[in-house]
């Protein structure tokens, strides 16, 4: 494979290709980023850590639909103060950019917890504004602009790395946050985070998971993010990494074309750890086809008159 094809830079991050594990997927421990990393990804990101301990919810907390998960797990993690220490090990070990999601109940929070992962050698801080299923944090903040605003600045204020704020989708217009991320800060979007979802046991009569909603992912959902990603392109300046539903290498183009740098996976690492290597190949394949000499080259095409 001709890696030149596929390296990119995303605000900063030199990447290898621009495959990057998702949030919440094999990104608890050094150990399994690594092997996320060593399978293909271009980046990895970690599981969502706040300034304190958190259990999570009580099973069941995921559901298998028909194309795709709904999980609802709660934000578990050990904090901040403890995960430190993880991240210090990971970078000892990865080979690729570590880029670490944090959560927060107010902007203080989001501030003192990506300050902590940076000085611990996060090389990216990417801010779950946008969580479906946990109270007081990701969907209050992330469905209220001025407080998306408030939470970015602080960040921005308090850390030197990218900072990356991933979005949801579970807003009447997209565009609106976007913007306002970008206004106060960001240097890189995410879209999108998980829509908020629902399942119901037809012979219990009662929602399947124990928070009752919580947010779908997968094939499902990629219609959605692959729109998102296309409005958010026309109005902002800043390297756009596209989220929700990529399990191949046409998915992966689809969301380059629709304005995306880079791809995050998540749901599809489930089913297959080396689906990077598959993405990065069928990538590869398809610009040599085309014969485009980056995958820079074809970012934002389907905009085209």
């Amino acid at each position: 494979m001709e890696q030149n094809r596929l390296t990119t830079n995303i605000a900063g991050l030199k990447l290898t290709n621009p495959t990057i594990l998702a949030s919440g997927i094999m990104g608890y421990s050094a150990e399994s980023m690594d092997r996320v990393a060593k399978s293909g990804a271009g980046a990895v990101i970690t599981k969502s850590v706040g300034i304190k301990p958190r259990v999570g919810y009580a099973n069941p907390t995921i559901v298998q639909t028909e194309s795709g998960l709904i999980n609802a797990m709660g934000l578990p993690n050990p904090g901040i103060e403890k995960y430190v220490n993880e991240i210090k090990h990971a970078k000892t070990v990865l080979q690729v950019p570590l880029i670490v999601s944090v959560f927060g109940y107010s902007a203080d929070e989001y501030a003192i917890v990506a300050k902590k992962a940076a000085e611990a050698g996060a090389d990216a801080i990417e801010l779950n504004v946008s969580c479906p299923h946990v109270k007081q944090t990701g969907a209050e903040i992330g469905q209220n602009p001025n407080i998306l605003s408030e939470v970015v600045k602080k960040v921005k204020a308090e850390t030197t790395v990218p900072l990356i704020v991933k979005l949801s989708p579970n807003v009447a217009d997209i565009v609106v946050f976007a913007k306002a991320a970008v206004e106060a800060g960001a240097d890189v979007l995410t879209a999108v985070n998980t829509l908020k979802a629902l399942a119901i046991d037809a012979e219990t009569m009662i929602p399947i998971l124990n928070n009752i909603k919580g947010g779908l992912s997968g094939a499902a959902i990629k219609p959605v993010s692959l729109r998102c990603v296309y409005d958010i392109a026309d109005v902002v300046d800043v390297p756009i990494i596209g989220c929700g539903g990529i399990s191949n290498w046409r998915d992966a183009v689809e969301f380059l074309l629709a304005g995306a740098s880079a791809v995050q996976i998540g749901t599809a690492v489930a089913d297959d750890i080396k689906v990077f290597q598959s993405v990065n190949k069928g990538l590869e394949t398809y610009l040599r086809k085309k014969r485009y000499e980056n995958v820079k080259e074809i970012v934002g095409l389907a905009h085209r008159k």
